[in-house]
């Protein structure tokens, strides 16, 4: 009799443990879809194709920024620039258009080379002066910020604005750079990015390195890996990237804003964090970072749509970010 309770219990023990593991694994899955479920219980047209495009727009700038966040992530880094990062290629690529009429390859070219002497400076700070990289991007998140902000004299830069001495301007942007902002296109931007880096971390020596660095320094070192030099390489990967996703946020919203990439770098991080528990990985991964931006957006829109006010969002999405988080620490412990 009391063999037949253990076995029980036993079983009992092992079927709670495979649902708690399979919900581990596969939670952030099983959250989008009841999500899915429920939206589209309370409101029919949450699953039609306009919606769900509109979704997949919404995050694409948010996945490009977090990917990169994500890569900094890989060698236990972490990029609190990458929004300042943003705000700044915007701010560069709409100027170069309007203030200078070049060309849609020289504005991106300009934009995105500056985003990496921006990496430089970051790279310099934790790999060679060795500060912290939270303290160091902390650091240089408020200096990019005052670097835009001086840049573009405080205010925004469009289309027929003067100059901040009073030129008149007679630059446009052009209909190639407008559309990278419009769907499709900037839903294909995305989804490169997320299979190329996803090829790159998993399928790369370069990759894999990058992984082993972030698992454990010293003994990368001593197994001959170039350490410093891969920190540095996740750190311009990610600043290119968060570059990248404020040159689709300028081509979307067709101008340069005062802080416009200040925003996403919640959502940045709730993505890559979320990302980090899919399939069981335990680690920071493209295609999880990829699910946990939909997992975001899929929730903030449902949320808009049941007219929930604006300011209220934030609440819910620290939730979701502190949940993600438990999740993934608890695991560890």
């Amino acid at each position: 009799m009391l063999a037949k309770i253990a076995g029980a219990k036993e079983r009992e023990k092992t079927w709670l443990g495979s649902l708690l593991g399979f919900i581990n694994k596969w939670g952030t899955v099983l959250a989008i879809v009841l999500l899915v479920v429920f939206f589209t219980s309370m409101l029919p047209q949450f699953i039609e194709y306009s919606n769900i495009m509109t979704i997949l727009r919404s995050i694409s700038i948010v996945t490009v920024i977090a990917i990169g966040l994500t890569v900094s992530l890989t060698v236990n880094g972490f990029d609190l620039s990458v929004g300042s990062t943003a705000t700044l290629s915007t701010s560069l690529v709409v100027s170069m258009f309007v203030w200078y009429s070049m060309s849609t390859f020289a504005s991106i070219a300009v934009a995105l080379v500056v985003t990496l002497i921006i990496a430089a400076v970051n790279a310099f700070l934790i790999v060679k002066v060795k500060i912290p990289d939270m303290l160091a991007t902390l650091s240089t998140m408020f200096i990019f910020e005052g670097v835009a902000m001086t840049y573009t004299g405080g205010g925004s830069i469009s289309e027929g604005m003067p100059r901040l001495d009073g030129t008149p301007t007679e630059g446009t942007l052009s209909g190639v750079f407008k559309l990278i902002g419009q769907a499709p296109y900037i839903i294909i931007i995305m989804l490169v990015v997320v299979v190329l880096v996803h090829i790159f971390l998993t399928h790369t020596k370069h990759g894999r390195y990058l992984y082993v660095v972030g698992g454990n320094m010293e003994a990368a070192r001593l197994s001959g890996i170039p350490v410093d030099r891969y920190r540095a390489l996740a750190y311009f990967l990610a600043t290119f990237l968060a570059g990248l996703g404020g040159i689709m946020l300028a081509s979307r919203i067709g101008s340069a804003q005062i802080n416009a990439g200040a925003g996403y770098l919640m959502p940045a991080v709730a993505a890559a964090f979320i990302g980090s528990s899919f399939a069981g990985l335990g680690r920071p991964n493209a295609i999880g970072t990829f699910v946990g931006a939909v997992l975001v957006g899929v929730l903030e829109n449902g949320l808009v749509m049941m007219s929930v006010p604006y300011y209220s969002l934030n609440i819910v999405k620290g939730s979701v970010l502190a949940l993600a988080l438990a999740s993934t620490y608890y695991r560890k412990k």
